[in-house]
């Protein structure tokens, strides 16, 4: 199951880690600072920072990342949106009022 966050996930760095999938993320940072030579000859999928591929591969792997639905899924739900909607999807937060006069 792939939302199962005990399941395992072999480290695309070094082939005989192998991380819980709730630990990967951390486990990337940490690998990376440790394997400079090996990250250094991978790339990071725009469409999830946990793929690393060789960097001769990226283009390839790019057209056929799964995730790569999820954000085109997005961008075409967001553009059926008006501007206005797409504003009150995005933040409340408001200016609080402010007391000062930059005329005087």
């Amino acid at each position: 199951d792939m939302l199962d966050p005990e399941r395992l996930i072999q480290c695309p760095l070094v082939k005989h880690h192998w991380i819980r999938a709730r630990r990967f993320p951390y486990h990337l940072v940490k690998c990376k600072e440790s394997n400079p030579e090996i990250a250094k000859k991978l790339a990071t999928c725009p469409f999830n920072a946990r793929h690393l591929v060789p960097q001769a591969d990226l283009s390839n792997h790019i057209m056929k990342c799964n995730d790569k639905a999820f954000v085109e899924q997005d961008v075409v739900s967001r553009s059926s949106e008006s501007p206005q909607e797409q504003l009150n999807n995005g933040s409340t937060w408001q200016a609080p009022p402010s007391a000062e006069d930059w005329e005087t």
